[in-house]
């Protein structure tokens, strides 16, 4: 495939599929044109390619460090042969977390540093259910109203997925040092300025809470109301059907996304590769900066609060 073409996604304010390219024999020229369309676009589908592992690492590392390549996305464990075991149950930490990626939101924020980008690739799709959906966040920015950006303008929320989860589903993982479950909160703005186009987008989300300067019941109701806000413009959210052998690149500091439910006892198989953030851009802090006592104990007031307004939701009080 040597004649690349780009192609928006018809009706929305971004997105595009490419076409006439191989990701696994990608020229240097090639990749340009593509980095310079996903810097446009917010997010690139690319049919057909059915990456192997290490073609899945070697298209990511273009982008960066990664965080983590060709991991498994799904509701099967891999076998030391490659092959599929038997589906998880429901009730199993995997698929808790994976329920609560159903989620608003964008990848590693939970993290002293938030990821620049992220891949899946398509294995092994449900019949029904089971898409990803992307919402355009710096199409959100520029339709909120003048006051509105000026208010958001200079605040910061803290983000946590122990947070999201126990908001979200009244699930209360076990803490664990150097895991995602883990007791800090990182602060990070409302209002993102994109490190390599320059232009503002909401970052905020489901693991955002406890916004500074606001009391509780304020900060949850503005966090909810900008992401609704974000999506309730048919034009800057995109619903993907998964093809197996598809791959689907999309920028971390621009987009929110989330999974759509399935029917969990049918295999839903994706190959996840995310890119690390840029420092100058994407770090927080880390949890021996001064900056993260504050996050400990914002995220440790709040817990206990969501243990009793969660009381009726289906993973209460699960552990591990």
């Amino acid at each position: 495939m040597t004649d690349l073409t780009i192609t928006p996604i018809p009706g929305k304010v971004f997105g595009a599929t490419l076409t006439g390219v191989s990701l696994r024999t990608l020229s240097d020229a090639q990749f340009a044109t593509l980095h310079a369309a996903f810097l446009t676009y917010g997010f690139l589908v690319f049919p057909g390619q059915f990456l192997t592992d290490a073609e899945n690492i070697a298209f990511g590392k273009r982008f960066g460090e990664l965080e983590f390549g060709a991991m498994p996305l799904s509701n099967q464990e891999r076998r030391a042969d490659g092959s599929w075991g038997e589906i998880f149950e429901v009730n199993s930490r995997r698929m808790r977390s994976a329920i609560g990626n159903e989620g608003w939101h964008t990848d590693s924020t939970y993290k002293p540093l938030s990821s620049k980008c992220a891949m899946l690739s398509a294995v092994v799709v449900p019949e029904e259910g089971g898409q990803t959906e992307f919402a355009d966040m710096r199409a959100a920015y520029a339709a909120l109203d003048d006051a509105t950006k000026a208010r958001i303008e200079p605040l910061a929320a803290y983000h946590s997925i122990v947070f999201s989860q126990a908001n979200d589903l009244g699930d209360f993982p076990t803490l664990q040092d150097g895991a995602n479950y883990h007791g800090e909160a990182y602060l990070r703005p409302l209002v993102k300025r994109h490190p390599d186009t320059g232009v503002k987008n909401l970052f905020v989300a489901r693991h955002a809470f406890g916004i500074p300067g606001l009391d509780r019941q304020q900060s949850r109701s503005l966090i909810k109301h900008l992401v609704e806000f974000a999506v309730s413009e048919p034009t800057r959210v995109y619903q993907h059907q998964w093809q197996a052998g598809e791959t689907l690149l999309w920028d971390n500091r621009a987009l929110l996304h989330r999974a759509m439910p399935y029917d969990y006892a049918k295999p839903r198989v994706l190959l996840g590769t995310r890119v690390a953030g840029d420092p100058a851009s994407e770090l927080a802090y880390y949890p021996d900066d001064p900056a993260a006592r504050v996050g400990r104990e914002v995220l440790a007031a709040e817990l206990p609060l969501l243990r009793h307004e969660t009381a009726g939701k289906r993973y209460h009080e699960t552990i591990g």
